[in-house]
């Protein structure tokens, strides 16, 4: 498999896509044109997103094509040479694979060695459920199980900060909670600006800052850039 899977799109006071831009490139290495997904947007429309990823894309010499352009998405996925999903909504996300029955595409799509790029909501699917996510149920996918690339869960824009006068739930609470139903489960809680670079053999955590690793019964480690990920997919 190959996988790039970016916490976020946008760090505060940066361009759209401009911190992962380098590792986007260099992961799509001679790719030319990628299959965007723009399913996650909710109040704006697919031919906006499509457009701000084709501007980033453009820089690199990639060109962006949408899955929403096709009449046959099941045939735009087996066709593609590389597949990028974008952030936004998780559930509409998946809600939206789903009917165009995708799932099963998509993963043999990337098993079989097609790149997959993903941030936020994109990164969040490639999990073996979307429970995990950040975002309200603003509508119900059949199932909440993902593509299941991955055999642990990633929490995306993770945050450690508890702010004063918050009287509710700490980010890490409730991934505590997920993990008092999913004991065996890892979650890697992904930081802004950071990603994790899946390809064979290499795995490894890019960015600058760590991310921090949960699994009940164990104590909760941070893992620092460039570290191997390995032990993830055992």
């Amino acid at each position: 498999m190959r996988l790039l899977l970016i916490s976020n799109s946008t760090n505060a006071g940066e361009p759209y896509l401009h911190h992962p831009k380098e590792q986007i490139k260099n992961f799509l290495g001679g790719i030319k044109k990628v299959l965007f997904l723009p399913y996650a947007a909710v109040t704006f429309s697919f031919d906006e997103y499509e457009s701000k990823v084709r501007q980033r894309f453009s820089e690199f010499g990639v060109e962006v094509d949408s899955i929403h352009r096709h009449e046959n998405a099941k045939k735009a996925v087996h066709n593609a040479d590389a597949i990028v999903v974008g952030g936004g909504n998780t559930f509409r996300l998946l809600q939206m694979i789903y009917q165009a029955g995708l799932i099963e595409e998509i993963s043999s799509r990337v098993l079989d060695g097609m790149p997959y790029v993903g941030w936020s909501a994109g990164a969040n699917i490639v999990c073996p459920t979307i429970c995990t996510t950040n975002d309200m149920p603003i509508t119900e996918p059949p199932s909440f199980n993902a593509l299941n690339l991955v055999r642990f869960q990633i929490n995306p824009h993770y945050l450690d900060a508890h702010p004063d006068g918050h009287a509710g739930e700490t980010r890490e609470q409730r991934i505590m909670e997920f993990l008092e139903m999913q004991p065996h489960t890892f979650v890697v809680g992904l930081r802004e600006g950071t990603m994790m670079l899946v390809e064979d053999d290499n795995r490894k955590l890019l960015g600058p800052r760590s991310a921090r690793i949960f699994k009940r019964g164990f104590p909760t480690k941070e893992v620092k850039p460039d570290s191997n990920l390995d032990f993830l997919f055992e």
